[in-house]
C-alpha cells in the first residue's frame, strides 16, 4: 500500500499514519506533515522521492505531477491504465489523507489582507482529494482525522467495502465543494448584486432529537459562527429545533437596540420588548409586555447578565435564555434551573443575506436594515420628543413581529401586538385588546401602510397618540385625516417591513 499525508490539520495524524506503517503502508508526504510524522518517529518520504521533481514556487507545486495523480487516477480493473502505469514507471497510490489550508479561519482575521487571503487558497489538496473521491472504488480518501480510527480498524480488519469507500468519497467532494464556496463568498466582498450561481457552505453543529413536529427528523447546520450558530450552550437541555428557530427571533430582536434591551419570545413573535438603561428594569418592562405568552418562552439580553436580572429571570419558567455573557454569580443561579437552557453568543453583526427555501429553490434578499430612518410628519400635530423617542422604539420592533404587525409602545416597551393576520385592521384591534387601559398614551407602529382608514380610527379610539407607518397607500389621505380627527401625530418613513 502506498498512501499520501498531507493535511493542514494535524488532530490524529500521528497514529493514524503509525498505525499505517505498521501495516506496511509506505507513507508520502509533504512540508509540515513530513515533519510532524518525522518528529513522532513515523517512517515517511518527502513527496519529491515520489515524483522525481522539487518543490517549486514557494511549495505552490508539490504534487501537482504525473506521478501523483497517475497513481491516484489508475483504474485497476483496465489493464490499459495498469500498462500505462508500467511504461511511466509511476506505482499506484492506495490512500489519500488531505484536509485543506485554514482558508476561512485566515480570512476570519480583521487585518487579512489579499495577499494572505490568496495564499491560503489550496491547489493540489483539492485536486488530490477530488482524483481520489473519483478513483473511490479503488483509492481511500479521508478528509476528516474523525475518520481515521473507523478506517484504520476497517485495513486492519482486512479493508474497506465499496459502501465504506463511497461515504468518505461524497465526504470528501462535500469537503472540497464547502471550500470553494467560502473562497467565492471572500472574494464575493463588495460586489453589487447577486452572482449567477450561488453555493452555500454549512457544517453540521448537531443532530436534533426531531423537527417542528415529532414526525420530523432535522439538524442544525452552521454557516458562519455568528448569532445562535455560533452560541456556546451553558447549561439545561439539548436544543430543539423549535427553540433553535424562537432562540434566532430573540438575539436578533434583542440586538436590534444599541441601548440595553431585552426580548421576550414566543413563536418568533417578541410577545414582549423593551429598552432602559438598567438592564433588570428592561427586563420587568418587557416581561410585563405579556406575562402569560412568556412562560415557556426564549429570553434575550443584549448584555451581560448581572446578578440583579438573573435573580428577575429566574422567577420564570423559559426554555432559553441567551445573552453575550454573564457574571458568575448570575451564571450559577440560572443554571440551578436545571432544564433551563443558557446559551452566550457574541454581539457581532451578521449582514449576510437570507435565505428562504420554497419548493425548488431559494428566495435570496439582503438583510432587512434600515439605518438612519427618515421620517416626515405628515399630520397638523408633530411628535413630542417623548412620542418621538417610543416611536423609533416601535419601528425597530415592529420589524421583528410577523406581518400584518400592529404594537403599542410607550416608554420603550411593547404594551400589545398584533401579529401574522390577514389583515391590518384585526392586528390593531389585537395589540389595542392585549394592551389594555396602558394603551392610553402609547404610540403605535404599523409595519405597512393603513390601506384603510378604520385602523388609525380603532388606535384612535384606544388613547393612541402617535403612529409610525411607511405611507404609500391610495387612501393615506384618509389616514391622515382620521389622525387629525384623534389628534395622534403620524409620520410616515417611506419604508415598510414585511416579515412573512
Amino acid at each position: 500500500m502506498r498512501a499520501i499525508l498531507s493535511v493542514s490539520d494535524k488532530s490524529g495524524l500521528a497514529d493514524f499514519a503509525r498505525g499505517l506503517a505498521a501495516l506496511g503502508a509506505a507513507l508520502y508526504s509533504t512540508g509540515g506533515t513530513k515533519r510532524v510524522l518525522a518528529e513522532a518517529q513515523v517512517p515517511v518520504h518527502g513527496i519529491d522521492e515520489l515524483t522525481g521533481f522539487p518543490e517549486i514556487l514557494d511549495g505552490r507545486v508539490k504534487t501537482l505531477h504525473p506521478a501523483v495523480h497517475g497513481g491516484i487516477l489508475a483504474r485497476r480493473g483496465l489493464p490499459a491504465h495498469m500498462e500505462a502505469l508500467k511504461q511511466s514507471k509511476i506505482s499506484p497510490i492506495d490512500l489519500v489523507a488531505v484536509n485543506l489550508y485554514p482558508f476561512r479561519e485566515t480570512v476570519a482575521k480583521p487585518s487579512v489582507t489579499l495577499e494572505e487571503a490568496l495564499e491560503n487558497i489550496d491547489i493540489g489538496g483539492p485536486t488530490m482529494v477530488r482524483a481520489a473521491a473519483k478513483n473511490f472504488p479503488d483509492v481511500i480518501v479521508v478528509v476528516d482525522p474523525a475518520d481515521y480510527p473507523a478506517v484504520l480498524a476497517a485495513l486492519q480488519a482486512g479493508g474497506l467495502d465499496l459502501a465504506a469507500r463511497q461515504r468518505l468519497a461524497q465526504k470528501a467532494f462535500q469537503h472540497v465543494a464547502s471550500y470553494d464556496t467560502a473562497i467565492a463568498a471572500y472574494l464575493r466582498q463588495g460586489e453589487a448584486g447577486f452572482p449567477a450561481e450561488l453555493s452555500i457552505a454549512m457544517a453540521k453543529r448537531q443532530d436534533l432529537r426531531y423537527g417542528e413536529n415529532p414526525h420530523q427528523k432535522a439538524a442544525f447546520y452552521a454557516e458562519r459562527p455568528v448569532g445562535i450558530a455560533g452560541a456556546e450552550q451553558l447549561g439545561g437541555k439539548e436544543l430543539s429545533y423549535n427553540n433553535i428557530l424562537d432562540a434566532d427571533a430573540a438575539w436578533k430582536a434583542a440586538t436590534e437596540f444599541s441601548d440595553p434591551a431585552v426580548a421576550v419570545i414566543k413563536h418568533t413573535n417578541p410577545c414582549g420588548l423593551a429598552s432602559h438603561p438598567n438592564l433588570a428594569e428592561a427586563y420587568r418592562r418587557a416581561y410585563a409586555g405579556d406575562p402569560v405568552s412568556a412562560f415557556g418562552g426564549i429570553c434575550a439580553l443584549n448584555r451581560p447578565v448581572d446578578a440583579a436580572t438573573a435573580a428577575e429571570v429566574a422567577q420564570i419558567f423559559y426554555e432559553i435564555v441567551i445573552a453575550p455573557d454573564y457574571a458568575p454569580e448570575a451564571l450559577a443561579l440560572l443554571q440551578k434551573k436545571k432544564d433551563l437552557r443558557i446559551l452566550k453568543a457574541r454581539l457581532a453583526p451578521d449582514t449576510a443575506w437570507d435565505f428562504r427555501r420554497v419548493g425548488g429553490g431559494f428566495l435570496v434578499q439582503t438583510p432587512d436594515t434600515e439605518d438612519p430612518v427618515s421620517l416626515r410628519t405628515v399630520t397638523k400635530r408633530a411628535p413630542t420628543d417623548a412620542e418621538m423617542a417610543d416611536l423609533l422604539f416601535g419601528w425597530k420592533a415592529v420589524k421583528h413581529v410577523k406581518s400584518n404587525a400592529i404594537i403599542a409602545v410607550k416608554d420603550k416597551a411593547i404594551l400589545g401586538m398584533g401579529a401574522g393576520q390577514p389583515n391590518r385592521v384585526t392586528s390593531v384591534h389585537l395589540a389595542m385588546r392585549a394592551a389594555g387601559d396602558k394603551a392610553r398614551g402609547s404610540v403605535v407602529a404599523s409595519d405597512a401602510f393603513f390601506p384603510f382608514a378604520d385602523g388609525v380610527e380603532l388606535a384612535g379610539q384606544a388613547g393612541v397618540t402617535a403612529i409610525i407607518q411607511p405611507g404609500g397607500s391610495l387612501r393615506d389621505q384618509e389616514a391622515i385625516a382620521m389622525a387629525d380627527r384623534y389628534n395622534i401625530a403620524m409620520v410616515f418613513t417611506g419604508v415598510r417591513h414585511f416579515r412573512h
